[in-house]
């Protein structure tokens, strides 16, 4: 198709307006605003779209001159956001880009995100504008920090609705398989291990428990099992150990600990694998639903699903 003679103007009819420091880039994409219907500035002016080279030092707001050559090649004006540089002249990620890199390096282990092949494979496929090392550079150094944010305070009420909330969407489901969509998860090597090795290496904290208070029998539980600063700690703790360990965020944490009743070592092997460690399966809100009822048989048939211990523990922790 003829390039379009409205191809830089506004949507109100007005001509952009583009200031470039005078240079090659200059004389070669003049032409090309021109014959769009834009304008050139001699002098950076309010509202002009400012110019620069990728790679170049540029100010705040500076746009890639990519976004020129691009929107001629499409035959169609672009909207400026994707083509934004940072300080030092590289594309900004837009939050469809961020979006887009979670959504691909979900489920990842470690190894495979720290290395160099799966973003090779991602830059191949066109996921975004970047270079494989900047998308690397940009989940390692920007994304990936935000999904371990623990939560800013040890205030055992912040901790309590942390775990209301993802009940709430742990109840929201009707009924769960025992498979999960974290199974998909890797080791840090990409090596599944046995139950043995897995449960010698991932035991952490006190009792093998996030909530060290926490005995089988109910007459022995506390009164609240986030009273003391020192559980909360060591809650937050084991938290931010899964989230780096795994790579998944604080949400899918609290939900698999939900689903193993707070046992740790229980929750790292769900985490790592999909399964429990004892072969059981994990709780689903059915379960839960079925625990309630006041009915001898039904009480039996979830202790012959899960064994008597693992009913004893769910009592304990649903009421805590």
């Amino acid at each position: 198709a003829a390039p379009s003679r409205s191809l830089f103007l506004w949507d109100d009819g007005h001509p952009m307006r583009f200031y470039l420091r005078p240079g090659l880039a200059k004389l070669r994409l003049a032409p090309l605003v021109l014959a769009g219907g834009g304008r050139l500035c001699r002098v950076q002016e309010p509202g002009a779209v400012l110019l620069a080279q990728p790679g170049e030092v540029a100010p705040n707001g500076a746009v890639s001159t990519e976004y020129v050559a691009e929107c001629v090649k499409r035959n169609q004006r672009l909207p400026l956001e994707p083509f934004l540089l940072t300080a030092c002249g590289r594309l900004a990620f837009t939050e469809a880009e961020d979006a887009a890199l979670l959504q691909a390096v979900r489920g990842q282990g470690m190894v495979r995100v720290s290395g160099r092949a799966l973003w090779i494979e991602l830059e191949r496929s066109g996921l975004t504008r970047h270079s494989w090392q900047s998308m690397r550079d940009r989940y390692l150094r920007h994304l990936l920090p935000r999904l371990w944010e623990p939560p800013q305070t040890e205030d055992p009420t912040q901790i309590r609705g942390l775990f209301a909330a993802a009940n709430r969407e742990f109840e929201s489901t009707e009924s769960e398989s025992d498979s999960s969509d974290v199974a998909e998860l890797s080791t840090q090597d990409g090596v599944r291990r046995s139950p043995g090795e897995t449960a010698s290496e991932l035991k952490t904290g006190p009792e093998d428990s996030a909530f060290p208070g926490i005995q089988l029998q109910r007459q022995e539980r506390p009164q609240s099992t986030c009273s003391s600063s020192s559980v909360v700690g060591q809650v937050i703790k084991t938290m931010e150990h899964f989230m780096e360990k795994f790579a998944v965020d604080l949400l899918t944490v609290t939900q698999a600990f939900l689903k193993n009743s707070g046992d740790v070592e229980a929750t790292s092997y769900f985490l790592q694998t999909g399964r429990r460690l004892d072969g059981y399966p994990v709780w689903s809100r059915e379960d839960d639903l079925e625990l309630q009822k006041d009915d001898e048989h039904v009480r039996n048939k979830l202790i012959a699903k899960f064994g008597a211990e693992n009913v004893a523990k769910r009592i304990v922790f649903r009421e805590s």
